[in-house]
């Protein structure tokens, strides 16, 4: 199966490819579409999913007990050919499995099952993840959904912002040749917003290791909010190409690997380990108040 799957009820319908379990659209009743495009002037992701890694390796290649292996940015799933488990008129779920090829760069066997949920204005994204080895399993995972920027109805003489529920001010860090700089920035937010500025992002992603909590408003001044609840995803991430009209907020568990640091998977910050035979959950979720 090819064709993007739909999902409805009477507040929002959602497409979502086979090619990766990607995201294609949200849209409310009237018709607004909340999800960036994909239009290539910019860039052609709208919603990829990162397996077994998040950004970068060294040179593009990951170290896993002692051998190396070729791995791109953000791993392979957001290129694979999933296979439709199940759908119903409000649910939709893909799943990859490992094959030969798989194992060419990720030498484990695994389950990786991607569902789309609606109830009201919310969708659910969620992700299980499921070690079928007899050994311990590294992995980085996250989530990396782009909105549009400005909103639908919303003109860029519209202040959007990021407001964090816990009023946190999390410090930052930067990539530098795509890896991680682990050195501590001052934080952009004041009592837990941000004003979102172009110009934060000629210096690439703004990724926020620990402290940004587990839900987020994405507002427009005087305009509607897309309200964000993320479970088992301890770090953040805000991207966009300077100019581009669309923003990505990315919960993860897992990042790119730090400079100086080596390409082991298992030593990049929060890889995440899963013990033979068991499972671990991800998920992200968006209210829209429009």
């Amino acid at each position: 199966m090819t064709d993007a799957v739909r999902i409805a009820n009477e507040d929002l319908a959602v497409t979502v490819s086979p090619l990766g379990a990607e995201t294609q659209s949200l849209k409310t009743a009237d018709g607004r579409d909340w999800l960036w495009d994909g239009d290539p002037e910019f860039w052609t992701g709208r919603a990829p999913i990162l397996f077994p890694i998040v950004g970068k390796a060294p040179e593009d290649r990951v170290e896993i007990d002692g051998k190396t292996f070729a791995m791109k940015q953000h791993g392979f799933a957001r290129k694979s050919l999933f296979t439709l488990e199940e759908q119903t008129a409000t649910l939709c779920r893909f799943v990859l499995t490992d094959t030969h090829e798989t194992r060419q760069s990720y030498p484990f066997a695994f389950r990786l099952a991607i569902e789309h949920v609606l109830e009201g204005k919310t969708l659910t994204v969620s992700a299980t993840v499921e070690n079928r080895n007899e050994r311990p399993m590294p992995f980085g995972f996250g989530f990396h959904p782009a909105f549009c920027w400005p909103m639908p109805g919303m003109d860029k003489g519209h202040v959007h912002h990021i407001s964090l529920a816990n009023r946190n001010e999390p410090a930052m860090i930067r990539l530098r040749d795509g890896l991680l700089d682990l050195a501590p920035l001052p934080s952009p937010f004041s009592e837990g917003i941000l004003a979102l500025d172009h110009d934060y992002f000629e210096d690439d992603a703004m990724i926020f290791p620990e402290g940004a909590g587990d839900r987020l408003t994405f507002s427009a001044e005087d305009g509607p909010a897309l309200h964000f609840a993320f479970e088992g995803l301890p770090n953040l991430a805000l991207w966009t190409k300077p100019g581009a009209p669309y923003i990505c907020v990315e919960p993860w568990h897992g990042m790119a690997a730090a400079n100086g640091k080596g390409g082991a998977l298992e030593a990049r910050p929060f890889t995440k380990i899963l013990p033979p035979g068991e499972s671990t959950c991800f998920s992200w979720s968006v209210e829209i108040d429009a």
